[in-house]
């Protein structure tokens, strides 16, 4: 029995369609034709099992090796991460049912929170819903009509939207272009504060912020430096403290917004670590925070034990770099471009849209899980397929996926 229908409630079936909803409809059919015809189309695979290097996908019927996930160190479905977000569970339950300042701070979150601080070196920090949220809480409350941002022209989409949501002067400089970054320093000049933002690593190229040359001009023009290190932390730089790290430039960068949602455990949660006035500003004023529900107990614990095997062994960091060398080093060897440098996001380039898309359908015949990136979430001529390495993958499984690559690589004449 459909319980809404018997309490008076219509079935979808029978919704009345206004006239401004037929035109809504209309419009919308017209775009997504055009998506379909421009070969842009992403379809989404419904996983059914665990996210880790061999996956079950919906209509498939073998295991995929997965070279796609941010599942940078493995700990998506490490035992330790699953025993600690079971145990959270029951002790603290599913949810808060509520904001942080209200009633949904549990010790747990101010372990992690400290825990955060500890990893990075730094005074505080804050957990947010997500690391968009991270990013829409900290510009949005930091930045006044008297200040000035001054950003990557290819940093995330959060960065480009919580810089949307401030009030001060929005500044861009050309991607990695110190240069351009130096005239926009000087177009901010007389503003109270300054802020340079940048990805520490940028999520679709695998390339790496020039954090030594932004500090340079940072100080010179007194400006705040800002990264959000999602796709460096827990793996990249000596320790996996991630980009000022690898710059051997620790504690250098002002402000830190990353997640938890790759590297560490791979479920959901961002932060911001930095000075502790800031953290008690966000606290006071970070819209995200005050209005979104604390972050459920079985994740924070799995962000703490996230941090506890990174903070007690060098072995998982170790592995994806190792993984990440040999996979370059073999696809370069076979005649592909893979851009970025040396970081586990290994951007296969192949130029056109539809070719990324058949390639990435050809690997999956393969019993290889990889996804075709086309506009808007690359430039247009840009296309690639995105491969992402995890200490997870053994040896065996790179030597496969290359394989694949090359074996289809020549069918579609990208490679000899």
């Amino acid at each position: 029995m459909n319980i809404f229908h018997t309490k008076g409630w219509p079935l979808a079936s029978q919704w009345r369609h206004t006239h401004a909803q037929s035109h809504l409809r209309q419009v919308l059919a017209q775009e997504l034709c055009k998506i379909r015809e421009a070969g842009t189309w992403k379809e989404e695979r419904v996983i059914t099992s665990m996210q880790g290097v061999d996956i079950n996908v919906q209509g498939s019927h073998k295991k995929l090796l997965n070279f796609c996930a941010n599942n940078y160190l493995g700990l998506s479905s490490h035992p330790r991460i699953i025993k600690a977000a079971e145990e959270a569970l029951r002790k603290y339950g599913a949810g808060l049912s509520s904001v942080r300042f209200i009633c949904g701070t549990q010790n747990l979150h101010k372990e992690l929170e400290q825990k955060i601080a500890k990893f990075h070196n730094r005074e505080d920090a804050i957990l947010y819903p997500s690391c968009f949220d991270a990013n829409a809480g900290l510009f949005e409350a930091l930045i006044t009509k008297e200040d000035a941002v001054i950003s990557d022209e290819l940093n995330h989409a959060s960065i480009i939207d919580g810089i949307r949501l401030c009030k001060g002067k929005k500044l861009r400089y050309k991607h990695r272009d110190m240069t351009d970054l130096e005239l926009r320093l000087r177009e901010a000049d007389g503003c109270r504060m300054k802020v340079v933002v940048t990805d520490g690593v940028f999520s679709m190229d695998g390339n790496v912020a020039p954090l030594p040359d932004i500090r340079k001009l940072a100080d010179k023009y007194g400006a705040l430096m800002f990264i959000d290190e999602a796709h460096a932390t827990g793996f990249f730089g000596n320790t996996g403290r991630g980009t000022e790290e690898f710059f051997n430039m620790t504690g250098r960068v002002d402000i830190i917004n990353s997640t938890l949602g790759k590297a560490l455990g791979g479920a959901s949660g961002g932060y911001t670590t930095g000075p502790a006035e800031l953290v008690q500003f966000l606290r006071q004023r970070g819209r995200p925070y005050l209005f979104s529900n604390a972050l459920p107990p079985p994740v924070v614990a799995a962000g703490i034990e996230a941090l506890n095997i990174l903070m007690s062994s060098s072995e998982l960091f170790e592995r994806v770099r190792a993984n990440t060398s040999h996979f370059r080093q073999k696809m370069s060897q076979a005649g592909f471009t893979v851009a970025g440098e040396n970081h586990p996001i290994c951007p296969v380039m192949l130029g056109d849209a539809r070719l990324a898309n058949v390639f990435a359908d050809k690997m999956l015949e393969k019993g290889i899980y990889v996804i075709g990136f086309s506009y808007p979430v690359v430039p247009e001529g840009k296309a690639r397929i995105r491969v992402q390495l995890s200490a997870a993958h053994s040896k065996e499984d790179i030597d496969k996926a290359v394989s694949a690559f090359v074996e289809i690589g020549q069918q579609l004449n990208v490679v000899d």
